[in-house]
């Protein structure tokens, strides 16, 4: 399709100085008609400005979509990922990766709605978020068109999109105690890049954390919480019973409060460079620890060893873009199956940057002290455990004497 065909185009809009740009360039490189869509997946800040910024700009009130997404990220992204215990590179808890294929089948059905020819997104030509974006896009619509602006425009630094919305009359608002770092920030988490974190071996400014107080300055007293899963989800805390996206606000309050889920990682991005960002995901952590330890008592063995193995390959999936693909519905069904026991309550304990379990219960429990007690029991034999020993031994045993 060439320049010419493309018609209508719906971009993914925040309202910042790429995407205001972006807006501008599409309507003079391309000559089309463009629509807004505006995600809001609790990223901490008023998405409506964004319509006051796109109408400014010339953009018809009718072609401006802004949604509240919290509830649906939560529940049907965050939460399935989670019960896989989902971490990248043994470290990242995903809170970008997960938010794009949330934003990509929106911006695929508003294309379909307005009867667009194309989507736009404002992801740079060397970042991960270009496939996740594009990778989902055509897995929902293998024919819909997509604008990369970063690979196509000679714009590639600030100075020169300063310069360019300065040409076209673009105001950008600077907001008031803005971080100078490249940030994304959702109900998950918030990321930073850029500046002195381009260096691995300089330590990031104290003043650059945002959501988590410092270990000098988080509580000097722990803090009991409880948290009640229901088939492998959270559904409370301390008792109260909250809807996906309130129960994750209350866990980054809470962790957020006690300094809880800072990361300083390098990590190896799908491009191929490797990358080095900083991250806050304090309910995410929290949520990890506790998830783990329900699964401990409800889970089989072999199933849980099962989940641990698969998990690295799952993280991948998500990480690369892949959230749409066959083998991650697949992944998806047997960890789901998984989940169906565990239920129950884990007590933790949050003490500076610190979760610490202290208790978990659940009616579905396959612990059995009366098979586990270090006391005198009527269940076990231990002379069993001579065969089982001598069986596993059996090929050592065999190829020491033919040795």
């Amino acid at each position: 399709m060439s320049k010419q065909e493309i018609k209508k185009v719906v971009l993914a809009y925040s309202g910042g100085l790429d995407t205001s740009v972006i807006l501008k360039w599409l309507s003079d490189t391309y000559g089309c008609e463009v629509v807004t869509f505006t995600a809001d997946i609790g990223q901490g800040e008023e998405v409506e400005p964004a319509r006051t910024k796109a109408l400014s700009l010339g953009i018809k009130p009718e072609n401006i979509f802004i949604k509240d997404l919290k509830l649906e990220f939560i529940r049907d992204f965050v939460f399935p990922m989670f019960r896989a215990n989902t971490i990248y590179e043994g470290e990242y808890l995903l809170g970008t990766s997960i938010a794009r294929p949330l934003i990509a089948k929106y911006l695929i059905d508003i294309a379909k709605e307005t009867n667009a020819d194309a989507i736009s997104h404002g992801a740079t030509g060397k970042g991960n978020d270009q496939v996740r974006f594009e990778i989902a896009a055509y897995a929902l619509n293998p024919d819909i068109k997509i604008i990369a602006p970063w690979r196509e425009w000679d714009l590639n630094s600030r100075e020169k999109l300063l310069a360019y919305a300065a040409k076209h009359g673009i105001k950008i608002d600077k907001k008031p105690n803005a971080s100078p770092y490249s940030m994304d920030a959702n109900l998950l988490h918030i990321s930073y890049e850029g500046l002195v974190l381009e260096d691995p071996a300089q330590r990031p400014e104290d003043s650059m954390w945002r959501w988590t107080k410092s270990l000098l300055d988080a509580p000097d007293t722990p803090e009991d919480v409880t948290i009640e899963f229901e088939k492998g989800d959270g559904v409370a805390i301390n008792g109260e019973k909250l809807s996906p996206d309130k129960f994750w606000e209350k866990l980054n309050a809470l962790g957020s409060k006690h300094g809880i889920g800072r990361l300083d990682l390098v990590e190896n991005r799908y491009v191929g460079m490797k990358s080095r960002g900083c991250y806050e995901t304090p309910g995410g952590t929290i949520y990890l620890k506790a998830h783990r330890a329900i699964e401990s008592i409800t889970l089989d063995r072999e199933e849980a060893h099962l989940k641990d193995e698969l998990m690295p390959r799952y993280a991948s999936l998500i990480y690369n873009g892949y959230w749409f693909s066959p083998e991650r519905k697949a992944l998806q069904a047997l960890i789901d199956y998984t989940q169906q026991k565990v239920s129950g309550t884990v007590k933790l304990s949050l003490y500076k940057g610190n979760v610490i379990v202290e208790g978990r219960k659940s009616p579905n429990s396959l612990f059995d002290a009366a098979y586990s007690t270090f006391e005198e029991d009527s269940v076990y034999n231990q002379k069993d455990a001579a065969g089982f020993i001598k069986l596993n031994a059996l090929r050592f045993i065999i190829a020491n004497k033919k040795r």
